[in-house]
């Protein structure tokens, strides 16, 4: 490989939203991008949530140089102030960004590797001066290698789901379960997924915004004329406190803070029941081929029909093997970026202003970029990658003065203490306890006296009371 590096492409690793936002910025330097999409056509990993809604706006997650590239094309942006479904924001403006960007953007191509040409990961010697290679796999079976001045990761966690184990690892008969076990908020306006749920059992594990979609969706169907005894089993690591529902009306997003509010409407009227501080150890089979959850206390739950998991996405980094990354050891996110992001510390949902310098790595001119930045830590938005993109193409065509001038203020989510913390003794908001919730099995209010028995809901008390 004998090109100077400067003639060499970008490689953008992933077409969902912080990739193609990258290539456009990329253009928007000077800099030629290629962008490898695994999926067949961009925005695949949206897609298999196209029946999910945003809860931020289109003002928010169309990036401005993609709008910049799409507006010679004719292309209309959808009111700003209006919700897109994922399904909405794949068609109306990934694919159409794609279309315009062309043959820079490849599908079907699943990047297996990246390194420096030449050096492997120990070898030291001029390793700053060659190109990085990418090798790809292609869907009909061909091969590829690669080269680019320098490598954009944003291939994001949507296909590395974390499991239901609550030590990170899959509990025993996870696997074995996959008929009754799903990692995705089902799509209950197809009928074959509808027919799955209704009149079910469904544990749902999680406690995050996934989480509180799914329980609303299953209430929604327990309400309607073919889902009669519907009824949902919510799984919490931790206790029932103050922040357990989100933000609500203090959410500077206002639809990330009504999904908790609708959860709670879930649980309040007996759609569910809340299982508290329960760590799932096991999952089980009775003589019906019913889940039996078991927790690592021992504690062997009712036995359910099917088993939501929704408990956050981990990076694939096994393709970058072979490159120098700064990674936190816990979360796997950059280094400088994981103080600001990590969920043991991090305090009412703000991020601070971050870009290039937060995102590199020992080995420069590699960047991960979108979700795959944030490693396992939750909460990410739209706006929060293409200001990532744009920092990050700014310093790779030179000019630091830009990459530098990082100014978004994101949105709060109203939720103080750190979802990490669940085990910390002051982690329970206004419940003067000493330590997390005695394990139990609550119904969170009833019909006759909806949101009444959510307020009254024990959060907390010392341990051995």
């Amino acid at each position: 490989m004998n090109a100077p590096a400067t003639k060499l492409p970008v490689v953008v690793i992933g077409a969902g939203p912080s990739g193609l936002a990258a290539a456009a910025h990329l253009i928007d330097q000077g800099i030629e991008p290629l962008v490898l999409e695994a999926g067949r056509s961009a925005g695949a990993s949206v897609r298999e949530w196209s029946h999910v809604r945003l809860f931020s706006p289109w003002g928010e997650v169309v990036d401005p140089a993609a709008e910049k590239l799409l507006a010679p094309t004719g292309w209309t942006r959808p009111d700003p102030a209006a919700y897109p479904s994922g399904g909405d924001w794949a068609e109306l403006y990934l694919q159409p960004l794609a279309d315009v960007l062309g043959d820079r953007v490849r599908t079907g191509a699943t990047v297996t590797g990246v390194s420096r040409t030449g050096r492997d990961r120990i070898v030291d010697a001029d390793r700053e001066q060659q190109p990085f290679v990418v090798h790809v796999a292609h869907t009909d079976g061909r091969e590829e290698r690669l080269f680019a001045r320098a490598v954009i990761d944003a291939s994001g966690t949507w296909t590395t789901p974390s499991p239901a184990g609550g030590s990170g690892l899959p509990a025993l008969g996870e696997k074995a379960a996959a008929d009754r076990v799903t990692y995705r908020v089902p799509d209950l306006k197809d009928p074959a997924v509808r027919a799955r749920y209704a009149g079910r059992r469904t544990a749902v594990i999680g406690s995050g915004a996934s989480a509180f979609t799914a329980l609303a969706h299953l209430a929604d169907l327990a309400e309607s004329d073919d889902g009669a005894g519907t009824k949902g089993v919510w799984i919490l690591r931790r206790g029932i406190s103050g922040s357990t529902f989100g933000g609500g009306t203090a959410d500077q997003l206002p639809a990330r803070g009504a999904l908790g509010l609708a959860a709670k409407a879930a649980v309040d009227a007996g759609h569910a029941d809340a299982v508290t501080g329960f760590r799932t150890e096991a999952v089980e089979r009775d003589t019906d081929g019913r889940l039996i959850l078991v927790g690592e206390d021992g504690r062997r739950l009712d036995a359910v029909d099917e088993v939501i998991v929704l408990t956050g996405f981990r990076p694939d980094l096994s393709f970058l093997d072979e490159l120098r990354l700064g990674l936190d050891e816990r979360l796997q996110a950059p280094v400088a970026l994981a103080p600001l992001i990590d969920p043991n510390q991090h305090s009412c949902g703000t991020v601070y202003p971050h870009g290039h310098r937060e995102l590199s790595h020992p080995e420069q001119g590699v960047y991960l970029v979108g979700m795959k930045s944030y490693g396992r830590a939750p909460t990410f938005l739209a706006m929060t990658g293409y200001e990532q993109v744009r920092s990050v193409a700014a310093a790779i065509a030179g000019d630091l003065d830009a990459a530098d001038r990082v100014e978004l203020t994101l949105p709060e989510t109203g939720v103080c203490g750190g979802a990490g913390l669940f085990d910390a003794p002051d982690a329970q908001e206004g419940d003067g306890g000493c330590c997390a919730p005695a394990p139990q099995l609550v119904q969170l209010g009833a019909p006759a006296v909806a949101g009444a028995a959510a307020e009254e809901a024990p959060t907390g008390g010392c341990c051995g009371s």
